[in-house]
């Protein structure tokens, strides 16, 4: 079993068990559940001071590192080490926690983290470190040395580096110290090592001179400099040093504090560092002539020093000079000719590529956000330490409202909107409509039920009246089994707004008539303003992959996840001034579903397939494994608010999940076991495709005998006394109907459905709805209307693939997932047909599992798939269950036949 950290929405952050990658082997680290099951202080205390040599995945690397910062300002401050109690140590600077937000690699509930989420996690450690510091009973520098030895405090080790402008030959100098108290001022007062060799003399001090020492050592077995110097014994007096043997001294600073040496330098040095000549670009500082991804943008570089600009021969005389430290308009400037060489070069490439050929967009994000994807990209050779590349005042100015869509200027639909949006909805339109005007797409992947249709309706209809008679048709493409609901949609909210449908599901008066070559009448077109179709029916009608749209919106746009399917390919053709994507789940499986969606909504942006896959690669494989680049290129175009949120909606009751555990009747548990043993027998004949198709079959099978016995026999007898299920179903139905409540029953089999709803009309005494694939779409909104309406109707039985999607159900305070579905986002969907805008009353969802069944491991799966569901960025590997070996797959489907047997309630 593997561990992987998880953020809760109530920024809580604890190490859940997941069977997928990347995590951490829980039987190797079982002190660091141990910890995080005390609070996420005593984890992040446990990562920071304890694992610290330890290789990671890329998330717990990040709050390993997260610790290690509190660890680090904690042996900051002045002669803590001998304390057995200490001060608080103060939170950064929320600059700095903004950052580290901004670096989180993809984790289930990455899009909960803050800086305040960040600095509540601080004070947990620091509660954390004074409740085990108290129960150790020992100074803070025994109980770090007792965490690991490079925490060592007392009697801390400096290597100082000063200038000394007077000697020309060696304008430096370097003094080892070590800290022995505080003064009056809190000042740690230094003392030149050499004076340890007095003060620790004798037998009695020997072993604080050792410790003292330690970090020195650890040290010279990295640093071929310092162990020659340790060896002559020159380490415990002052030298002088020329500029190379102090840039090479630089070069080490990072091995020398991992060792535990602290380092000082000159105080007008910013971060340990003297300055660096920086190849700045600056780009989009004027408004280009159009707009759109391959607008052209200004780009203009120069050379700069402290933000100041050098001058031609200020650069010359740098990349004359050789590496080393070199004396520039009175500051001491780095110099490594290689590296600003080969930057500048890149920067002058991209300059004459702009002047000729100009900057697109495209490539102008990906160089401010770091994010060198596609080979033209200017900065592929370019050293991040040595150039800087900003955002010039129109470009910034219009990121800056990109990334704050509420303060934009208010876009009001008027009276032709008949409705009210609320705040974040409103919003919401003034960032589309920004996007809009800027040729640029957009994905709005808000919550389910947050009213992403009707900030689209809106939208479509500030569009509508800005261009009065010169009016060009929008095209939608939604799921068939939505049309009819965004069609409702529309006479609700924009009833002047003239909608064709382009789809044989579609009611006579909002068809979209066409000639016998598949062509709309031209009269047609030009009297509408939007033209509605299925992904299916695309590939039917090719005119619409011709026609020059003023905007195309895609609902339920994780329907072009897969680049490689036909209607994918079909969207893709799709023309238009403006692209919109719609989805709750811009990111089901992985990181290739939002380079889909970003092919559609801004095409190039992420560039191709095989380059975001390196690029993504790339990034994992960093030390820091940062994914701030990938975030900081795909911001400006997500907009994603959380219905959990209470500053986006404050009155959308919260939803409660629970786990409805059943057992398996005899009949149930016979049949079940004698699958797995029929299975083990059939594996071994059988391999490829073969093989494949045969663990399918038997998975359906297992999940089949878990709901009835009669759903795989097919006898027709679906008696109560057989199925685990039923009787807890009846359980749940019997509560529900004593309180004149209403629920929703999912499940993923057509033919389960008809046997539920008889089960459940005989415990409420009144007949319920089905809706299943076979239902016509000319009467979803018919039973849709009845359920909400009719106070008669006590349940609704759906398929999941039928009713998962697009239905507005919120008069069922209880959601019954019959059936688990291999892909939490679908069945979070599904869910949310209740807990959404217009629910009055907390939604409770029963899942019901089998125990000691595949349905058990199936949930544990689930759970692990949840580490992909972050709020922007997922990445791992499915289970592709027909690849395990044998013995894998006989494990999970084994039968716990003492947990199956046994009544559990949940």
């Amino acid at each position: 079993m593997m561990l992987a950290p998880v953020l809760t929405p109530r920024g809580l952050l604890i190490l859940r068990e997941t069977e997928s990658s990347p995590g951490l082997e829980s039987e190797q680290h079982p002190r660091l559940a141990e910890a995080f099951l005390r609070g996420p202080g005593h984890g992040l205390l446990r990562l920071g001071a304890d694992e610290v040599e330890v290789t990671l995945p890329p998330v717990l690397s990040y709050w390993r590192e997260f610790g290690s910062r509190y660890v680090t300002a904690l042996c900051a401050v002045p002669g803590i080490g001998d304390r057995s109690t200490k001060p608080p140590i103060a939170v950064p600077a929320y600059g700095e926690l903004d950052h580290m937000a901004a670096a989180v690699p993809p984790m289930t509930g990455s899009e909960y983290l803050t800086t305040d989420v960040l600095a509540d996690l601080w004070r947990d450690m620091d509660a954390a470190f004074d409740a085990e510091l108290a129960d150790a009973g020992l100074s803070v520098q025994e109980f770090l040395k007792g965490r690991h030895p490079a925490w060592n405090l007392i009697g801390r080790v400096h290597f100082n580096l000063a200038e000394n402008r007077k000697d020309e030959v060696a304008p430096f100098a370097f003094l080892v110290t070590y800290t022995t108290r505080l003064s009056a001022q809190a000042k740690a007062q230094h003392v030149p090592l050499g004076t340890a060799l007095q003060e620790y003399a004798g037998a009695r001090n020997r072993e604080r001179l050792l410790s003292l020492l330690l970090p020195i050592q650890r040290a010279a077995e990295h640093c071929a400099w310092l162990k020659v110097m340790v060896d002559a014994g020159e380490i415990f007096h002052p030298l002088r040093w020329s500029p190379q043997q102090a840039l090479q001294f630089l070069k080490d600073v990072p091995m020398l504090e991992s060792a535990g040496v602290a380092v000082r330098t000159p105080a007008s040095w910013r971060l340990n560092r003297p300055a660096r000549a920086q190849v700045k670009a600056t780009i989009g500082g004027r408004a280009p002539s159009q707009m759109g991804m391959d607008a052209l943008l200004d780009f203009r570089m120069e050379v700069t020093l402290d933000g100041e600009k050098l001058s031609a021969a200020e650069i010359k005389r740098l990349l004359a000079q050789s590496d080393g430290l070199v004396l520039v308009r009175g500051k001491w400037v780095e110099v490594d000719h290689e590296r600003l060489r080969r930057t500048l070069d890149e920067f002058e490439a991209a300059e004459r590529r702009a002047a000729s050929d100009g900057l697109s967009f495209g490539e102008a994000m990906r160089m401010l956000a770091g994010a060198n994807i596609a080979e033209k990209d200017s900065g592929g050779q370019a050293d991040i330490d040595w150039s800087q590349t900003v955002a010039g005042p129109w470009l910034a100015e219009t990121l800056a409202a990109l990334r704050r869509p509420d303060g934009l200027a208010r876009i009001d639909p008027g009276r032709s909107l008949q409705g009210s949006l609320r705040s974040y909805q409103l919003a919401g339109v003034q960032w589309l409509y920004l996007l809009t005007q800027l040729r640029l797409g957009a994905c709005l992947a808000d919550d389910m039920g947050l009213g992403k249709t009707i900030q689209v309706l809106s939208l479509l209809l500030v569009l509508k009246s800005e261009t009065k008679d010169r009016r060009r048709p929008c095209l939608l493409v939604a799921p068939a089994s939505l049309l009819a609901n965004w069609v409702s949609e529309i006479a609700r909210f924009a009833p002047d707004f003239k909608a064709r449908v382009s789809h044989p599901s579609a009611a006579p008066d909002e068809q979209l008539s066409a000639n016998d070559a598949g062509n709309p009448d031209a009269d047609i077109l030009a009297d509408t303003d939007l033209v509605i179709t299925s992904y299916g029916f695309l590939a039917r009608s090719p005119w619409l992959t011709t026609m020059p749209w003023r905007l195309v919106v895609l609902d339920e746009a994780q329907a072009i996840k897969n680049p490689a399917a036909k209607q994918t390919k079909m969207v893709k053709q799709l023309q238009a001034d403006t692209r919109i994507a719609l989805t709750g789940t811009p990111i089901e499986n992985h990181l290739g579903d939002l380079w889909s969606i970003f092919d559609f909504i801004n095409p190039g942006l992420l560039g191709s397939s095989k380059q975001f896959s390196s690029f993504v690669k790339g990034l994992a494989d960093r030390p820091h494994n940062s994914y701030g680049p990938l975030r900081d290129l795909v911001r400006p175009y997500i907009l994603r608010r959380l219905k959990t949120d209470k500053s986006v909606i404050a009155d959308l009751p919260d939803k409660t999940e629970v786990n409805a555990f059943c057992s398996l009747s005899r009949r149930q548990a016979a049949l079940y076991q004698q699958a797995v043993e029929e299975l083990a027998r059939r594996l071994e004949d059988v391999d490829g495709m073969q093989r494949k198709g045969l663990v399918l079959a038997f998975l359906m099978r297992l999940k089949q005998i878990c709901n009835h016995p009669s759903q795989w026999l097919g006898d027709g007898a679906w008696t109560e006394q057989d199925s685990g299920k039923f009787e807890r179903l009846r359980d749940i139905a019997e509560v529900v109907a004593a309180r004149q409540e209403k629920a929703l029953i999912f499940t993923q089999f057509k033919e389960t459905t008809a046997p539920l709803a008889a089960f459940l009309g005989s415990v409420f005494g009144q007949a319920g709805l089905v809706l299943h694939g076979e239902t016509e779409v000319k009467k979803r909104k018919e039973l849709v209307r009845q359920f909400q309406d009719d106070e008669n109707v006590p349940f609704f039985v759906l398929s999941l693939k039928a009713g998962g999607a697009g239905l507005n159900l919120t008069a069922a305070s209880h959601v019954v997932h019959f059936d688990r579905w291999w892909n939490p986002a679908v069945e979070n969907q599904a869910t949310d047909r209740a807990f959404r805008i217009g629910q009055t009353k907390k939604v409770l969802v029963h899942k019901f599992i089998c125990r000691g069944t595949v349905e058990d491991k199936i949930d544990k799966l689930i759970e692990s798939k949840k580490q992909l569901a972050g709020d922007l960025l997922g990445s791992a590997s499915d289970v592709v269950l027909t690849e395990m070996k044998d013995e894998e797959v006989l494990k999970l489907v084994a039968l716990d036949l003492n947990a199956a047997t046994t009544e559990a309630r949940g």
